[in-house]
């Protein structure tokens, strides 16, 4: 999909990557880029529409949705990253209820309109997802669950025209990986690699030097391959139901 004259919404999207996504939507032409914030900040494009957004709130994300008239691309950027060891179940919850639930529940709102434009959703994710990081397990799992979300809504959005992406994010310079002393891509270079991995039509896009080094060995892996697998067994009533 050509990002040029296309409404983009970006969630999280006042720092890291969500900030350097809005902006390279803006390089790439977009007419309209709504920015969802949990707290409100203000943006010198004219292009740019600012939403309180709170993915965890079902009230502001409706707002949003009637906010925002037409949409082409839903990129569920959001997240919450807090160290831990699996023992405080508070802190598990809600990295599944930002990170896994949150981006269902911003996905199901705004599905009408990328129906009606035969839009994308880009889910942003994780290496953590395909495989834990035991330093930060919560998050690890949200987001496997997440990218689990992302594979059953391909399937089901298949015959509705609406494209789903999954971003497989490594090690990015942003607060989240600030104190670990390992090479990070920077969030510019990774915002440029996901919008040319959109354009590509790539289903899962690896666009940082870290998870391109598996980018093939999961395109041609045995995952792939059952994902590829059970996406057969959708029936054509329940993806057109979706």
């Amino acid at each position: 999909m050509n990002i040029e004259n296309k409404a983009v919404l970006v969630t999280g999207a006042n720092r890291g990557i969500g900030w350097t996504l809005v902006e390279e939507a803006l390089k790439r032409g977009a007419k309209r880029v709504y920015a969802g914030t949990r707290r409100p900040f203000t943006h010198l494009d004219g292009r740019v529409t600012t939403l309180t957004l709170d993915v965890t709130n079902v009230s502001q994300i409706q707002r949003a949705v009637e906010e925002v008239g037409t949409l082409d691309v839903l990129i569920n950027n959001a997240g919450v990253a807090i160290y831990d060891d699996l023992t405080n179940l508070e802190v598990i919850e809600q990295h599944l209820a930002v990170n896994f639930l949150g981006l269902l529940k911003v996905t199901h709102a705004f599905l009408p309109l990328l129906k009606r434009s035969k839009g994308a959703i880009v889910n942003n994710l994780s290496l953590a997802g395909l495989a834990a990081l035991p330093m930060i397990p919560a998050y690890s799992i949200s987001k496997a669950a997440a990218f689990n979300a992302t594979q059953s809504l391909r399937a089901l959005l298949d015959g509705e025209g609406v494209s789903v992406h999954a971003v497989v994010l490594g090690p990015i310079d942003t607060d989240m990986n600030r104190g670990l002393n390992i090479p990070k891509a920077s969030p510019e270079s990774a915002s440029r690699r996901i919008f040319d991995g959109l354009e590509k039509g790539e289903e899962d896009i690896f666009p940082d030097p870290v998870s391109q080094s598996i980018a093939e060995g999961w395109r041609n892996g045995v995952v792939k391959g059952l994902e590829v697998q059970f996406a057969g067994f959708v029936p054509q009533s329940a993806a057109k139901s979706a």
